[in-house]
């Protein structure tokens, strides 16, 4: 039985499975597709033509679906085309781009953002406050922490000895920021506060504060050394010097932490 607060409101041409929650103040737009077991938030907003819960290989066995839970958290906007598939919790204000896939047995925290046309090919974490801009692909496996930035085009491998079975996913830990068409291969760790520049191809774990360059990457700076090119003062850690979207916007990063 479906359970859909008053409030709601969802527009023509929906389809709705079964067992599916709707919080209140939600609006669904036009041809959105809600399969069976999927939870939405309060205050969510679902773009025309979404997938939600989508099928997983087993449901093409029987074209039966199996119990396959999505929950989306509140107060979290779902862009125009999206698919989510199920086996997938995603924390509050969470937001995406149009046309954005995420595949099973993902976790996603809070204030997450995936922009337009980003594919996450499932089993992969994502941690709170992380910002993964458009065309990014992550591939299975991938464990990528808190306040992490993923820029435009790059992409995170998974298969070391293409094709195989034997899957190993990259880490990128806390802080870390991975700058536009950079190439992460299977297994490799980018620490925290680290920095990928654009166009990178990693072939080996980054460590922390490195700036790490070219193809194959290698060392070329420390992000501390790193200055503004209109002011002159230190960019990095980039906590310090950035707030927007962050929790200590409004403030600073140490009083925040010290105080949360």
């Amino acid at each position: 039985m479906n359970q859909i607060d008053k409030s709601a409101k969802i527009c023509d041409d929906v389809v709705l499975g079964n067992d599916i929650i709707i919080g209140k103040n939600v609006y669904i737009d036009h041809r959105v597709i809600i399969r069976d077991h999927v939870t939405i938030g309060d205050n969510c907003t679902i773009g025309a033509n979404c997938i939600l819960g989508e099928y997983q290989a087993d449901f093409y066995n029987n074209r039966t679906n199996s119990i396959h839970p999505l929950i989306i958290g509140p107060d979290s906007v779902i862009r125009s085309g999206s698919i989510i598939y199920g086996d997938i919790n995603i924390g509050h204000h969470f937001m995406t781009g149009h046309n954005v896939t995420i595949r099973e047995q993902t976790s996603i925290g809070n204030h997450c953002s995936i922009g337009t046309l980003s594919d996450i090919q499932g089993k992969c974490k994502i941690g709170d406050y992380t910002r993964i801009h458009s065309n990014v692909f992550v591939s299975q496996g991938a464990t990528i922490e808190d306040f992490v930035w993923i820029f435009p085009h790059a992409v995170l491998t998974d298969d070391p000895t293409p094709p195989s079975e034997i899957l190993k996913g990259v880490t990128i830990k806390s802080f870390a920021i991975i700058c536009a068409r950079s190439l992460l291969l299977p297994g490799i760790t980018i620490e925290g506060d680290a920095l990928v520049a654009a166009g990178a191809v990693v072939t080996k774990d980054v460590h922390q504060y490195e700036v790490v360059g070219g193809n194959p990457a290698k060392v070329i700076s420390d992000v501390r050394k790193i200055k503004n090119h209109v002011t002159g003062e230190p960019v990095y850690p980039w906590r310090y010097t950035f707030k927007k979207y962050m929790p200590w916007e409004g403030s600073d990063y140490d009083t925040w932490f010290n105080n949360k």
